[in-house]
């Protein structure tokens, strides 16, 4: 849950159009947070469901802190229709899978289910980027960057495809810790582990993508060469100031 809280601070729809220094300066979390709901308020907003999920946990059980998880993305999405804001198609998705999975967790004492979910979710999100990409021939993760990078189509192609590899891993790697860890372990690789992959392999992406952000330098105007040569041989007589 938190994996795809934290993807869609990420990957909304309108991103700014951002210049290398932007993008990796102090301001990275806040450059690429940009929705009509205040940046920290949103990624608090997101968080919402996976914090509460993970405090209950801590003070009771796993089926109350799936209870608490449902009951809170049912409010989070009935927020945002009271507030008529738009509800993505993944917070759908991922509304749908919780009340089904954590449903059935809670009705069967069966807490396979719940841990279930999140590799259900990530599978469905690689199939959504597969069946656009290859089917559609539409690019999602160019869509995502709202035209704001020019970047040659091998280049989102091989984006399309590291991110389905990268969802698949973390599918399957969740459900290694569901059967083979404990709970506990399970729910802190869900609340924080997973949290993590995600955070480096947006970085990495960035990296990638930085020689086709806008140069810093790119419309800054260029000096005439006798000025340029005027203001180098001031500051070497001591004349001038720099």
């Amino acid at each position: 849950m938190l994996s795809y809280r934290f993807c869609s601070v990420f990957c909304v729809k309108t991103w700014p159009p951002v210049s290398r220094s932007e993008l990796l300066g102090t301001q990275l979390g806040i450059t690429l947070f940009r929705s009509d709901l205040p940046h920290r308020m949103k990624l608090l907003f997101d968080l919402f469901p996976v914090i509460l999920f993970f405090a209950a946990y801590k003070m009771y059980d796993i089926y109350i802190a799936t209870a608490v998880a449902i009951v809170a993305s049912i409010l989070q999405v009935g927020y945002l229709l009271a507030r008529r804001r738009k509800v993505e198609p993944m917070m759908w998705l991922g509304l749908g899978i919780i009340v089904v999975a954590g449903g059935a967790t809670i009705v069967f004492k069966n807490e396979m289910f719940i841990k279930w979910k999140p590799t259900v979710l990530f599978a469905a999100m690689a199939a959504t980027i597969g069946i656009a990409q290859f089917w559609f021939r539409k690019n999602p993760i160019a869509f995502v960057f709202n035209n704001t990078i020019t970047a040659p189509d091998h280049v989102w192609r091989k984006l399309s495809i590291s991110w389905i590899a990268f969802l698949l891993f973390i599918a399957v790697l969740n459900l290694w810790f569901a059967y083979y860890t404990s709970t506990d372990t399970w729910v802190l690789f869900k609340t924080f582990g997973d949290m993590g992959l995600f955070f480096v392999f947006i970085v990495l992406q960035i990296f990638w993508l930085l020689p086709y952000l806008p140069d810093d330098n790119a419309d800054e105007p260029k000096k005439p060469a006798a000025e340029a040569a005027t203001i180098v041989h001031d500051a070497s007589s001591g004349g001038g100031k720099v």
